[in-house]
């Protein structure tokens, strides 16, 4: 099944048991997809990929983490507290994230693999990481780790 198709499924259900707490976030969701592919049939193509809804999905949690930020030196818990539930809504469709210490260990092995020495390397090492591990790191934590090592 889809991504978009379990997004479309969870959507119905809790609009079925009337959850509040959800179905707003998943027809934003449901939305920003719809966007997409509307933008991209402008360019031939018909249907979005699961990766590319997953980007949708990243860039969504990522707004609403500058929400968080925002909303955190202003003072506003009641904001906060509703932007913490659409990221925790958001990321039930994301694929799981590695920890720390798996993160580094594959960090280590890009560096080692592209042959990089010092920061300058940095975006030859972020290039790989993307292409092939984009959906399971979190690359806010991927820029610290490669800073560390390329020191």
């Amino acid at each position: 099944m889809s991504l978009q198709k379990k997004i479309e499924d969870k959507l119905n259900e809790a609009l079925k048991n009337k959850d509040k707490n959800v179905f707003p976030t998943l027809r934003l969701i449901v939305s920003a997809i719809k966007d997409a592919l509307i933008a991209s049939r402008t360019k031939d193509k018909k249907n979005l990929s699961d990766g590319d809804i997953i980007s949708i999905l990243k860039k969504m949690i990522k707004q609403r983490n500058d929400s968080c930020e925002a909303y955190k030196k202003a003072g506003r818990k009641d904001l906060l507290d509703a932007e913490i539930k659409e990221i925790e809504v958001i990321s039930l469709f994301l694929p799981k994230q590695l920890g720390q210490e798996d993160t580094k260990k594959i960090c280590e092995e890009v560096v080692k693999k592209v042959g990089a020495s010092s920061i300058k390397d940095m975006g030859k090492v972020m290039g790989e990481l993307k292409s092939k591990h984009g959906d399971v790191l979190d690359f806010s934590k991927v820029s610290s780790i490669i800073k560390e090592i390329l020191k």
